[in-house]
């Protein structure tokens, strides 16, 4: 549901409350017949430039476009719109490290392709088999996934049935906005709908539109959609260093969306593809008790993968929140040892143990991924914006628990983290000692055991070093035995952050907190603070507060409590809110914020009508 509440002009409700003022059916669209302008009264909420956008219903129903009703001049400025931090600029280091993801991506998908020939080539057509099937299914579920998250972005809404017959449509509905429709009174800004568009463009965007839809089909079938997307993450942040500043607002604030989308897409296809594939070749090379080349250039790749794409999402998922201090390169490398070596210690004992017990090796893997599961769903994570999806992100994160840490709920993480790594510094021990205990003398020697048993115990130490060196030295909030910072960057007292000048036009869009009930009082402009259209106003009407001239663009307010970290923002795994953000972001001459609902006060809950 949006509303979009602007100087001089009533706001456009969307969706409207059905006829008869009752808000319990499906909402239908409403639009002024034809001959009719938009316009209407003006409210004292109207003055601040808020566009309020709430969620629309879960059940699949398209959006509309909205008639963007941006103020053309700045109005006073919001209560609590203080300027975010400004973004900084697109540097050689992003521009390397996505490059570097997509060397990653390429060599870890050519590598198993190149084992699984010589698998058939050699008439080895079983692990011919399994090696191919870890690289085609992940392959083509993240390819699936992705197309659907194309089809959404990029599909033509339909238009609605009174939208069809403008005439007999009612005018734009008033009723939320708490003042009376008066489009003659002095001030109401009268906006005409555009003109419809000639069918010679009609066509030539038709053309355009079939274009698009047959090279990104293209693209998926021959599974590249996550290339198409690092090159889009490239050219976007490329533009958002060389375009004009309103312009770079708007490509970093794509590029951001972008990199979230293939962070998400690469975490899945790893530990659906890489993974599993690390643990095959690992127990290839114990049973066959040889390491053929293409072997371990597979395995390393793989391992290689799983390493980068945990640090490269943690990388990613902090520079999208504002509220976090975003990880430096150096940090991100740092991780990556981390993961590398502790994943390296999980797959060995992984393929030792399943040389020599495979049935056992099956059971255990379930047994420990349902234990993880359970542990994950009793922690009630708040990532997705459904229950079913939360189920099946929790299933997810499951299987990635199977083989390292990866946290999921805001807070001090170190009790946990402590928990899961002794858990499985227990696990690596049993798995590797059943092994010796068990394994082929004949094929092995007691010395070569030995050897192993000491990389898989050093690995995992290595990998619990690099862990402390990332808390202790290069995390974000600063050393774990130190002072922390949660977003404001401070030296001396964490009272004050440090911000933009107030007259600063800052980019690009960032969440900020909700407005409370107490901070509205008294204060003139706010949408709370219009007058109700039958109540007997004072005579001496109170003095109005000064305030400072806005400079900032308008507040884009979501209905929904914000999400803590490390879950994603609502913006970025919504992808209607997305479209309705980027659409008000690129018609808008400065930068939009973003207000979440607070759930501390309570007027704030029955303020909008949720459909969530």
């Amino acid at each position: 549901m949006l509303r979009t509440p602007l100087p001089g002009a009533a706001p456009f409700s969307w969706p409207p409350a059905p006829e008869g003022g009752s808000r319990g059916g499906r909402p239908q669209p409403r639009f002024p017949a034809e001959g009719q302008t938009w316009g209407g009264g003006c409210s004292s909420s109207l003055a601040s430039g808020v566009v309020s956008v709430l969620p629309l219903e879960s059940s699949g129903a398209e959006a509309w476009p909205l008639p963007l009703l941006l103020p053309e001049q700045p109005g006073p400025a919001h209560p609590l719109a203080a300027a975010p931090p400004a973004p900084r600029a697109y540097s050689l280091l992003d521009c390397c490290w996505v490059l570097c993801a997509l060397l990653v991506f390429f060599s870890d998908g050519a590598s198993d392709l190149w084992l699984a020939a010589d698998y058939y080539l050699r008439r080895q057509l079983w692990w011919f088999g399994l090696t191919l099937l870890f690289v085609l299914l992940p392959s083509l579920v993240v390819q699936l996934l992705s197309f659907r998250w194309f089809v959404y972005d990029y599909a033509a809404p339909r238009a609605p049935g009174p939208a069809a017959n403008p005439a007999a449509a009612p005018a734009a509905s008033t009723k939320d906005s708490g003042c009376t429709k008066d489009s003659g009174r002095p001030g109401s800004a009268l906006l005409s709908p555009p003109p419809a568009p000639a069918p010679s463009a009609y066509r030539t965007r038709g053309c355009c539109r079939l274009c698009i839809w047959i090279l990104q089909s293209l693209i998926h079938l021959l599974q590249l959609g996550q290339v198409w997307r690092y090159l889009r993450t490239l050219y976007l942040g490329l533009q958002s260093r060389w375009q004009s500043e309103h312009r770079q607002r708007h490509f970093f604030w794509r590029m951001m969306f972008e990199s979230a989308d293939i962070s998400m897409l690469r975490l899945l296809e790893t530990f659906l593809k890489s993974a599993p594939q690390l643990v095959l070749q690992l127990s290839i090379m114990v049973q066959q008790n040889n390491i053929e080349p293409l072997q371990g250039l597979s395995a390393s790749a793989s391992l290689v993968s799983l390493a980068w794409m945990i640090a490269s999402y943690q990388k990613v998922l902090r520079d999208s929140r504002e509220d976090k201090m975003p990880m430096s390169y150096k940090g991100a490398v740092v991780q990556i040892l981390w993961h590398l070596f502790t994943i390296a210690a999980r797959a060995i004992a992984f393929a030792l143990f399943a040389s020599v017990f495979q049935l056992y090796f099956g059971i255990f893997i379930v047994t420990h991924w349902c234990i993880m599961t359970f542990w994950i769903i009793q922690g009630e994570t708040d990532f997705c914006m459904s229950k079913w999806e939360e189920i099946i992100y929790n299933m997810v994160v499951g299987i990635i628990y199977i083989f390292c840490w990866f946290n999921v709920k805001e807070g001090r993480s170190r009790c946990r983290m402590a928990i899961y790594y002794t858990i499985t510094l227990a696990e690596n021990a049993a798995l590797t000692g059943l092994w010796y205990m068990y394994y082929d003398r004949q094929a092995t020697s007691d010395f070569d055991a030995l050897i192993i048993v000491c990389v898989v115990s050093s690995s995992f130490a290595l990998g619990i070093f690099f862990m402390f060196i990332y808390y202790c030295l290069l995390h974000p909030n600063g050393p774990v035995f130190g002072p922390q910072t949660t977003g404001c960057i401070f030296k001396k007292a964490p009272a004050a952050c440090v911000g933009p000048p107030e007259d600063v036009i800052t980019s690009p869009p960032r969440s900020l907190p909700r407005t409370t009930g107490g901070e509205r009082e008294g204060v003139p402009g706010d949408r709370d603070s219009c007058v109700p259209v039958f109540q007997v106003r004072p005579s001496v009407p109170p003095t109005p507060v000064a305030r400072a001239p806005r400079t900032e663009g308008p507040v884009i307010r979501i209905d929904l409590p914000r999400k803590k970290y490390p879950a994603w923002d609502a913006h970025f795994i919504d992808r209607r809110l997305r479209k309705t953000i980027l659409a008000l972001e690129y018609s808008s001459p400065a930068t939009p914020r973003l207000q979440y609902r607070s759930m501390g006060a309570s007027q704030e809950v029955l303020e909008y009508e949720t459909t969530v």
